[in-house]
């Protein structure tokens, strides 16, 4: 499932030196619009007794997200950065007095499939602790998640340097009126069409049909008024974006 194949390590890690279940413990909801990547999440962290994370709530886009959140309070929050309703930015700008609560402060860490700088430095100015790739392993999510429950940020290799260069500068990003124009889906699509991906291989990583990966496809194209995927890498090289 996307890399988060360390269950038996996150346990080992998790528990205590005689073998016993984990000492500590840390109440997550998944945010997610893929069922099935929320379910593989949930098997790998979600023993609380061998790694201490306990799965308290589950939702798949921005209304969903906040009621759950609200409702239950978590320590942390395990947030897609694309999400139907307007995206994991929204989440956090709705969920903005949680995070600044005095006690129970309710922290976010961003798990995507998208490692572009935009996303990166969207959700971190949003609030967010830190945010990794879904090629993390089980371990590492586990000890991300208690990380950023101590107040830690925590990033996957190399996120951090787009958020050490967004900050250490003064200028706004420039605005791309058409990278504006796609959806965020449309983006993660672009991108990997861009990095050489088959639509079989975009439809696996992204949990979508192949059907509907072409649907994505030729609407970027017809957007960006493109004619072919050769024309689409080279515009997204140009920007930086693959």
């Amino acid at each position: 499932m996307n890399g988060l194949n360390g269950k038996n390590d996150a346990g080992a890690q998790a528990q205590g030196q005689d073998g016993g279940a984990a000492d500590r413990r840390v109440r997550v909801v998944l945010v997610d619009d893929h069922r099935m990547f929320r379910a593989g999440v949930q098997a790998e962290i979600g023993d609380t007794a061998v790694t201490g994370v306990e799965v308290v709530g589950e939702a798949a886009d921005v209304d969903q997200a906040v009621t759950v959140i609200t409702a239950t309070r978590p320590e942390v929050v395990l947030l897609d950065v694309h999400l139907p309703g307007g995206g994991g930015v929204e989440v956090l700008r709705r969920c903005a007095p949680l995070m600044a609560a005095a006690e129970r402060p309710v922290r976010f860490l961003a798990l995507s499939v998208s490692d572009a700088a935009e996303d990166v430095i969207g959700v971190i100015r949003g609030g967010a602790r830190g945010y990794v790739t879904k090629t993390i392993t089980g371990t590492d999510l586990v000890d991300s998640i208690f990380r950023v429950q101590d107040g830690d940020a925590v990033f996957s290799p190399r996120l951090a340097g787009f958020v050490l260069d967004a900050f250490a500068s003064t200028d706004a990003p420039p605005v791309d009126e058409d990278l504006d124009r796609l959806t965020q889906r449309e983006r993660e699509v672009l991108r990997l069409i861009a990095r050489g991906y088959a639509y079989k291989e975009i439809a696996k990583q992204l949990f979508i049909s192949v059907k509907t990966v072409e649907s994505h496809v030729s609407a970027v194209l017809r957007k960006l008024q493109l004619s072919n995927r050769h024309e689409l890498t080279r515009w997204a090289t140009a920007r930086r974006l693959v």
